[in-house]
């Protein structure tokens, strides 16, 4: 068998990825100008991370399903909270760190706090391997790679069967969506110009999509400090109180021994709020900037990419491009 050419399809028409060089085909990093092996084909619907548990689908592109990422979520949490109850219980050096999560008075803002970093968090980390399958189109052998080949309304035909039979959905995939929806209408363009225009919309397109994607992260980098604040009027309103109610203890009828030692115990309490206080908005604002890195991070990763695809477009399709005038079309 000729290991260059695709595997042939599972059961259910599905191809599966084959990682396999194609001697013939051996494209050129737009960004980097280096030469690295091509792919004989992508299959999104076995590749991407969330299909293949087969319960949840995927969203499109670098799209994260929120009801897997908020369970992914709940059990990260959870086991998180159970670290800082055992290292609250403990007597090692960690156990100040367990205190400010676990502390009573602390639970109403640190719980929320806790879910909604770990959201952001998964979502952010389910995204990383969505990008690096995205990234995989660049490797395809899409559009030819030699100099002489010119992309016109006859070879436009080919390419597009030729990419339509590497993937199982070019939809699924920002690269080769984009070249699809430009060859698709090649009939109807007038020049090289207009080739660019529509490449040059649907990346903006494709720009908007992925920017909508972290509308969920930016939420939870927003309620989490919020969570912070209100853990810290909660402490306030509570030191208050119990301040009060240390001034109403000298006016039993008690004795001076026993006055201190209720005010002891009371400014205990009055500490206490404070420390609610004050640590709720530590966690807050220590897990709001942890995200927001990792945020930074994977989404500098993706407008990277997206900057690749638009070098590949302007190098293998625009570059191509030979087209006749509409009249010459029409003749």
């Amino acid at each position: 068998m000729d290991p260059s050419l695709p595997s042939k399809p599972a059961a259910g028409g599905a191809r599966r990825l084959e990682k396999r060089t194609a001697p013939e085909a051996r494209p050129q990093s737009p960004a980097t100008g280096q030469t690295r092996p091509a792919l004989v084909s992508l299959n999104w619907e076995e590749e991407d991370i969330e299909n293949r548990l087969g319960i949840f689908k995927g969203g499109r592109f670098t799209r994260v399903n929120k009801t897997f990422s908020l369970i992914l979520a709940v059990i990260a949490s959870a086991l998180f909270l159970w670290l800082m109850f055992v290292l609250n219980a403990g007597h090692s050096g960690f156990q100040r760190l367990g205190t400010v999560f676990v502390r009573p008075g602390n639970l109403y803002a640190t719980v929320p706090a806790t879910l909604c970093f770990f959201w952001g968090v998964m979502v952010s980390l389910l995204k990383i391997p969505k990008i690096n399958l995205q990234r995989k189109a660049l490797d395809l052998a899409a559009v030819p790679q030699n100099r002489d080949f010119v992309l016109n309304e006859a070879t436009a035909r080919t390419v597009l069967e030729r990419m339509r039979g590497l993937v199982d959905d070019t939809r699924n995939f920002i690269l080769l969506n984009r070249i699809d929806r430009a060859l698709s209408n090649l009939h109807n363009i007038g020049g090289v110009s207009d080739v660019s225009a529509i490449l040059k919309a649907q990346a903006e397109n494709d720009e908007n999509v992925v920017a909508s994607s972290y509308a969920m992260i930016h939420a939870m980098i927003w309620s989490i400090p919020v969570l912070g604040f209100i853990g810290t009027v909660l402490g306030l309103s509570m030191a208050i109180g119990r301040f009060t109610s240390v001034l109403s203890v000298s006016q039993g009828a008690i004795s001076a021994a026993e006055e201190m030692s209720r005010m002891k115990d009371h400014l205990r309490e009055v500490t206490g709020g404070l420390s609610t206080a004050f640590e709720t908005t530590l966690v807050g604002l220590g897990f709001a900037l942890i995200l927001h890195l990792l945020a930074d991070l994977v989404q500098q990763r993706e407008t990277d990419f997206l900057d690749e695809c638009n070098d590949y477009c302007q190098a293998h399709v625009v570059s191509k491009l030979r087209t006749r005038p509409k009249e010459d079309n029409a003749q």
